[in-house]
């Protein structure tokens, strides 16, 4: 037949027909043929990474950013178990990102077991899709099933096992186009229902949780609070969905509770919890008995101990929070504004203690530092630590997807690669890695993929040679300081050994410095930043809960 090509040729070409514009990753001998078709497609740029971890997680990014699906490959085996992590950060933080692994021939192969895993049955339940290709025919159909799933919500990780022996077969398929599929709308009656119980409501408040991160929700959510005055407060993963500039914004829930904002939660009356993902727990507890709850969501409400909403609005998210704002009508009885008072509070906390200039630096001092360097879309990447509290709470967001951090898996690792997606995606913007220690260590060699790519970056460590999070934690639990600390590189030399800039904080003063400076030049810097976690516990543990408790 004239028109038979490779499988691994048809597999390029049903990815170019998604629009796949980057695969990252480590490829081993069981993907050649498909490197071999990949050196032939003008449209999708292979990414070589220095692990599959970094790959991944450069994956997810671009899904989330994009909202389409990011494409990553290893081969089998090894390459495929260090996708693992990034399968779960992806499939948690509902970013669309798609896994493509090698394997062995299936049909006759004279290796016997030699690095062969079960990956399908081994990514099943950390992937929406995950399924091993044994004809090359059926590539197009399997292509499109994965990307509908990756990015239908909620989004996620799917995984494509293709053996050596099919990607090198000959097939005749052509791609499947995309389907039009519109999201639900919202039931007339649900909205209704909703609407009357926020009408009645004396103090209703609005949660913005990680579903509400979607192109037109944010839009919605303002037009819905300039409309009726209600103010509201966000999840981690919700942070910057609406600018937290904004006169009725009540701070954001990066502590589990006894906060400034979980206190203006606990006097509302009617909770209206929009995009609510069972991956962050709730922000608030429900009692029997107890406030309304109402839930906006893609889905229904997965019910728990905590959480039992009475009434559930499913469907498109923007779709619905338009609905209600066109019904609602703002009543003089509201008093929500009341809440006001316990942000004001958590502001001159929050701003008192930013005024330590300290050093080594003081966490609250540091996050208004970096704010005060970062222009209005700059995007900063948190790795997982005990500084991403610090930022959650004090680091006020402007624009959506300018606070990228993991409330979900929660995953060290990933802020390196995350801001490394991010300044690809946006040469234009700044962009800054905010990493502990040991979090940047877990990563540290794509350091070397930056550089090559030639990316403008600032790469952030806060350095207090110990797994500080955890040693936070030990401290509140009254257990004896032990088995949390280690030794550093010198991060100078480091960065310099991969062409990159090094610089080390000596001041409050120096650090100012440092960060324009970093911005103004472009190219990979690397700020290695000695921090003062002395008091996590006292602020964070006591001194917050005592302050709110008192208003």
């Amino acid at each position: 037949m004239a028109d038979t090509k490779k499988a691994s040729d048809l597999f390029v070409e049903c990815l170019e027909a998604e629009g796949c514009e980057y695969i990252f990753g480590v490829p081993g001998e069981e993907n050649l043929d498909f490197l071999d078709s990949l050196s032939r497609s003008k449209q999708i740029r292979l990414i070589l990474t220095r692990h599959e971890q970094g790959a991944g997680f450069m994956a997810a990014t671009y899904g989330r950013h994009t909202g389409k699906t990011g494409v990553c490959i290893a081969t089998l085996g090894p390459g495929a178990t260090n996708f693992v992590t990034a399968a779960a950060y992806a499939q948690l933080g509902g970013m669309p990102m798609m896994m493509i692994t090698g394997q062995k021939p299936i049909k006759k192969s004279k290796q016997g077991r030699f690095q062969i895993l079960d990956v399908v049955s081994m990514m099943g339940p950390i992937t929406k899709y995950a399924h091993q290709l044994a004809a090359g025919d059926n590539i197009p159909s399997r292509v499109r099933e994965a990307y509908r799933l990756a990015e239908e919500e909620k989004p996620g990780a799917v995984h494509l096992e293709l053996p050596e022996d099919i990607a090198e077969e000959p097939c005749s398929g052509k791609p499947i186009p995309a389907s039009v599929a519109r999201r639900p709308s919202a039931e007339p009656k649900a909205v209704r229902q909703a609407v009357s119980a926020i009408e009645k409501a004396r103090k209703p408040i609005l949660v913005i949780g990680a579903g509400a991160n979607r192109k037109m929700t944010g839009r919605m959510l303002n037009q819905f609070i300039e409309k009726t005055g209600i103010p509201f407060v966000t999840t981690q993963m919700g942070k910057g969905v609406i600018d937290e500039r904004h006169p009725l914004f009540l701070g954001c829930a990066a502590l589990s509770a006894g906060d400034f904002c979980h206190r203006a939660i606990e006097e509302a009356d009617c909770i209206v919890n929009v995009g609510h993902d069972v991956i962050e727990k709730p922000p608030f507890f429900m009692k029997q008995e107890g406030v309304t709850v109402i839930h906006v969501s893609n889905r229904t409400a997965e019910v728990d101990p905590v959480y039992f909403p009475q009434i559930e609005v499913i469907g498109d998210i923007a779709n619905a929070v338009w609905q209600i704002k066109e019904d609602i009508v703002k009543q003089g009885h509201w008093s929500g504004s009341d809440l006001k008072r316990y942000h004001q509070a958590e502001l001159e906390h929050t701003q008192s203690l930013a005024k330590d200039d300290r050093f080594p630096i003081f966490p609250p001092h540091l996050v208004q530092q970096i704010r005060d360097a970062m222009p209005e879309d700059g995007i900063i990447c948190l790795d997982n630590g005990v500084y991403k509290i610090w930022f959650a709470r004090g680091y006020t967001a402007y624009l959506p997807n300018t606070v990228l951090l993991d409330n979900a898996l929660a995953t060290m690792g990933a802020g390196l690669p995350s801001a490394m997606m991010s300044a690809m995606l946006y040469p234009d913007r700044k962009v800054m890695a905010i990493c502990g220690d040991g979090g940047f260590m877990m990563n540290d060699q794509e350091m070397e993929t930056a550089v090559r790519l030639g990316l403008d970056l600032t790469v952030l460590i806060l350095n207090d040679s110990a797994y500080g999070m955890i040693r936070w934690k030990q401290a509140n639990m009254g257990f004896a300081d032990f088995g949390l600390t280690y030794g550093n590189p010198d991060f100078i030399k480091f960065a310099e050994s991969f062409g990159a800039k090094g610089h080390r904080v000596e001041s409050s003063e120096h650090l100012r410095t440092l960060l324009k400076q970093c911005q103004d030049e472009g190219g990979v810097h690397l700020i290695d930043c000695p921090v003062d976690y002395s008091e996590n516990d006292q602020i964070l543990n006591k001194d917050i809960k005592e302050l709110s408790k008192k208003l």
